[in-house]
């Protein structure tokens, strides 16, 4: 089940909103109003309507998402503002007047490491990955990504590591984000494939 973290501002199109994720069997797992409250660390999306933003265009809220987890921006139809924020780390826009059915297509085709460019959903421009989730990994992250290869659990890493759950769950989310891989299958495929399992720890 994909989890999302949805800022928005206006209790109507929350509601909405809300209604058409969960009908399609997508849970929100967090709502802010304020892009200055702490998003949740359990979502493997992030739905950011500009209209939250503040102060309004700001695009360091997006950034800071993006560092986690895919970011689909909820734009005013009409704006032209989408290449900033593809440009800011976002993995998708679209406009907040699309369907409920495409913006659901659209936080399923970010989750599934696609780039998503403004325009229509039903026939995305997928493009390879840029910006932040094109970087390469951390040093600390190829070491998760290691243990994750090994078989190990979250709690196992964090005690192997000395670091907290929730920060293994943080460089889960950044690696999958970078990677574009959508579960553990897939992030030890991409270990094996750049043959991270086989480097040693220092």
């Amino acid at each position: 089940m994909i989890r999302t973290d949805i800022l928005v501002n206006s209790p109507l199109f929350l509601i909405g909103l809300v209604h058409t994720l969960t009908n399609a069997g997508i849970k929100v797992v967090a709502v802010r109003a304020s892009p200055h409250e702490e998003p949740s660390w359990l979502a493997d999306a992030a739905l950011i309507d500009v209209d939250a933003l503040s102060p309004a265009g700001d695009l360091t809220n997006i950034s800071a998402a993006a560092q986690c987890t895919p970011v689909l921006i909820l734009n005013n139809e009409g704006a032209t503002e989408g290449a900033s924020y593809l440009r800011a780390g976002a993995s998708g826009v679209v406009s907040k007047r699309e369907s409920g059915e495409r913006i659901v297509s659209a936080v399923r085709a970010i989750i599934s490491g696609a780039h998503l460019c403004p325009g229509d959903c039903d026939d995305p421009q997928l493009v390879p990955r840029t910006g932040a989730a094109a970087r390469h990994l951390s040093e600390r992250e190829e070491q998760v990504l290691r243990q994750i290869a090994g078989g190990l659990t979250h709690g196992q890493i964090a005690t192997r590591l000395g670091i907290s759950p929730h920060t293994v769950d943080t460089y889960v989310k950044r690696i999958r984000a970078k990677l574009g891989a959508g579960n553990k299958a897939e992030l030890t495929r991409a270990a094996l494939l750049g043959r991270l399992a086989a480097r040693s720890d220092a």
